[in-house]
Order: C-alpha cells, then sequence, then structure tokens
C-alpha cells in the first residue's frame, strides 16, 4: 500500500515510510492511495464472523502488498486481544464500549497495532527510534503502554499540565524503563504544536529517528476502523438506517469509521460529537473551518481547538465539502447537558457512561429526534467511567469502583520532566534524552 500526503497528492510513499516517520514532510497527513472496496460476500457473512477473522480480512486487504498472511495475523491477533462489546442502552440505542483493553480506552486498539507493526517494519535495523506523543488524556496511556519495553523504540509522551484525569496521568507517568513523560505548562495543542516542530526540525532528525503515535500516524489511525465493522456485524438485523455517534477531539476516531464505510460499510450517518470545543460542528452547519484555543471541560480528552485529523476527513470525501457536510453531522454540547444526560441515563437504564461517551449519546439523540423512527444508533463509549471518577461520582451521586488494572497503576510512583511550552525548551530535553540513551 502506498499513502500521499493530504498537502501534496504527489508526494507518495511507502508503508514503513508513513509508518515510520509520521508526519509528512510538508506537514500533511499520510492517506492511502487507493481505498479497497470489501467485496458483497464479506459483508453477508459478517454476522457469523469474530472480531479476529472480521480483522484478517480488512487488514489483509489493506496490508496484502506489505505484509505476509502470517505477519497479518499475529498482527491482528495481538491487536484484537479483547472484545469490544454492543450493548443495547435504550430501544434502537446502542453502546459500542471500546474500553476493555489494558488501559481502559479505546485507543488500545490503535497503540497495540502501531507498536507491532513497527515493531515488524523496523525489523533488522539498528537505528532506535523515538515516538514522540501528545495526549489530551488516553493517548499517552495507551501509547506509553502499547510500546512499553518495546525493543529499539523510546516513547516521549507530551501532556498539558492539570488537565488530564489523575488515573489517566498515572498511567504514563509510572511506567519508567523506555517511556518518558513531559509535564508541559500548557494545553493540549500547544503539545501538538511542539510534536509537529518536532518534525520539521533538521537538526533533530539529522540526530535521531523521529515519529508519532497519535493518530496522526496510519498505523494507529487505521486499525480502529475494525470495530465498527464489528459493531456492525452484531447489530440485530433492521430496515432502518444506521447512525453511529462518534465523541470527537482529533478526529482521528471518526476518520476510521469513514474509511470503514469508503471500504463499503453501510453506515448511513455518522455524527461528529463534540463538546464546547466545537470548530468542526460549526464547519458541518456551513462556517468556515478555523481553529481555535480550546476550552477546558469535564470530557478532557476532547479538548481540541485545532484538531490535525480535519484535512484527513476531507480527504476521504475527495476534498468535496458538500458530501462531507451531507454524510457527516455535527452537535456539540457543553458540561451541564453532558452531566444530565449521564443522570438521565443511568437513572432510567442503570447504564453508567463518562462524560466522553455522554457527549456521542446527546448527538446521536439529536439526529435520532430530527428523523423520527428513521435511525438505529450506536455511540461509541471510548473510555471507562472509572478513568473520570471524580466527574462521575459527583455527577451521580456514586462512588465507582475503580477495576483492578487502574488501581494496580494508581500505586505506583509519578515520574515526569517539567517544561514550559517553547520549542527551544522541548528540543534540548529531546537532544539530552539522545544524550542519555
Amino acid at each position: 500500500m502506498h499513502f500521499y500526503s493530504t498537502n501534496n497528492p504527489n508526494h507518495i510513499v511507502s508503508l514503513k515510510e508513513a509508518v515510520v516517520k509520521g508526519l509528512a514532510p510538508d506537514q500533511g497527513l499520510y492517506m492511502p492511495v487507493n481505498i479497497p472496496r470489501l467485496p458483497g460476500r464479506f459483508f453477508n457473512e459478517l454476522p457469523r464472523k469474530t472480531f479476529r477473522e472480521i480483522g484478517y480480512e480488512v487488514i489483509g486487504a489493506l496490508f496484502k502488498e506489505d505484509l505476509s498472511d502470517a505477519q497479518i495475523k499475529e498482527l491482528v491477533d495481538h491487536t484484537l486481544a479483547f472484545d469490544a462489546p454492543l450493548v443495547e442502552v435504550e430501544k434502537d440505542v446502542y453502546s459500542l464500549e471500546l474500553f476493555h483493553g489494558p488501559t481502559l480506552a479505546f485507543k488500545d486498539f490503535g497503540a497495540r497495532f502501531c507498536s507491532k507493526l513497527m515493531a515488524m517494519l523496523m525489523q533488522g535495523e539498528n537505528r532506535k527510534v523515538r515516538v514522540l506523543v501528545a495526549t489530551s488524556g488516553d493517548t499517552g496511556s495507551a501509547v506509553a503502554n502499547g510500546f512499553f519495553k518495546v525493543e529499539g523504540v523510546e516513547v516521549i509522551v507530551l501532556y498539558p499540565k492539570g488537565k488530564v484525569s489523575e488515573l489517566q496521568e498515572k498511567q504514563f507517568t509510572t511506567l519508567g524503563e523506555n517511556i518518558t513523560a513531559l509535564e508541559v505548562d500548557g494545553v493540549f495543542d500547544d503539545c501538538q504544536a511542539l510534536v509537529k516542530q518536532a518534525f520539521l526540525d533538521p537538526e533533530l532528525n539529522e540526530k535521531m529517528l523521529l515519529t508519532s503515535a497519535n493518530s496522526i500516524n496510519v498505523a494507529r489511525w487505521i486499525p480502529q476502523c475494525l470495530y465498527y465493522f464489528y459493531a456492525y456485524s452484531r447489530l440485530s438485523k433492521t430496515d432502518k438506517r444506521v447512525a453511529v455517534s462518534v465523541p470527537s477531539g482529533n478526529f482521528g476516531n471518526l476518520g476510521a469509521g469513514i474509511l470503514a464505510e469508503r471500504m463499503g460499510l453501510p453506515i448511513d450517518m455518522f455524527i461528529a460529537s463534540t463538546n464546547v470545543n466545537r470548530v468542526v460542528p460549526d464547519f458541518l452547519a456551513g462556517s468556515h473551518f478555523e481553529a481555535k484555543p480550546s476550552i477546558a471541560t469535564i470530557s478532557n480528552s476532547m479538548d481540541v481547538g485545532n484538531p490535525s485529523n480535519f484535512f484527513r476527513l476531507l480527504a476521504l470525501y475527495g476534498n468535496d465539502e458538500a458530501l462531507f457536510r451531507k454524510k457527516v453531522k455535527g452537535f456539540y454540547f457543553g458540561d451541564q447537558d453532558t452531566q444530565r444526560a449521564m443522570v438521565k441515563i443511568k437513572e432510567e437504564t442503570g447504564y453508567i457512561m463518562d462524560p466522553h461517551g455522554a457527549v456521542g449519546y446527546l448527538g446521536l439523540r439529536n439526529l435520532m429526534k430530527m428523523h423520527p423512527g428513521e435511525f438505529v444508533g450506536i455511540f461509541l463509549e471510548t473510555a471507562h467511567p472509572a478513568k473520570f471518577k471524580s466527574v462521575v461520582d459527583e455527577t451521580l451521586g456514586i462512588d465507582l469502583p475503580i477495576p483492578e488494572r487502574l488501581q494496580a497503576f494508581m500505586k505506583g510512583k509519578k515520574e515526569v520532566v517539567g517544561m514550559g511550552k517553547s520549542f527551544g525548551e522541548f528540543k534540548g530535553i529531546l537532544i539530552g534524552l539522545d544524550g542519555t540513551a
């Protein structure tokens, strides 16, 4: 498979270069030159396939030119080592639970795939790879744990000081070994900007091999399409149209769903559900895309004012803004609306949503109110509610038990390097790490 830059369709690279470089030299995101369409037979057989069997066919269609059948099986087995159950919450409303992996967040799927694929592609290389990761919460923990102790790879996680939950923070600041956490005195967009600047710095790129494991990297982004196929396969047969609501921050997850649809998955409508960081819903309502400073909310993993994957979404629709707006609806919600939804669902059904899942639920409900009786819908529950225990407890008036996997992280000692948000300081830290490696 070959990939082009969203900033220059004539810049085309191999799978290995796209994965190892992460970001194109012109700061574009890599996209598949050709997106394969899966045959009708595959969709007819979906309900009878396991998660892994679905994965073998989808990843095989995408990467058969680059990987052997044995490598594809190894990659999928490593990635899909846990379930993603579809749970009916209300009539025609389903939650796709993506928090059953090691760090209890949807990014476990992409992080495990990325670490395994990178190890395969770098086999036999003598150079160490440095993975730079900006996180607003779950990406850091998923990537750090996915790459933990992977030989030849060092991970540097940048996160905004005081703007991720304690549980999220503990999952990537207590590991040590090949994981370094940088606590940035700023917001997520500052962290993301520093990572992008590092990729473009000639001195750093001469000294070290840098890549990313954010959703800008195709190896993190593409495998997320798998659980959309799986969710669809577990829906009861229906004549209604199918809608999927994706709580969105950097918009990689939504892009993966659209990739699945481009491969033939019959999703009729996607919903970009956000908190008050509303730049994409505003665009979908007819405004020009305009990056803005991020605003802090209780759904902090979506506090992104300049989402990198926006131009990937456009590219998936052939840069046709009208088609994009036809296929994707956007809604945004404040903290009070989010908390009211969490309370309502808990009281009426007993189901506990985290604040991000609640935003996804609200977006789905908005669409269904606009089209009564027309849709059956899925919203993505992207993280275990215990990862946002303080918000969930306060909102629902409960003492939510913390799963054992999270409790183990809480016992670890936090080790971080504090820094401001200047690139010069960040560059100095990277060079210092290189000198001690």
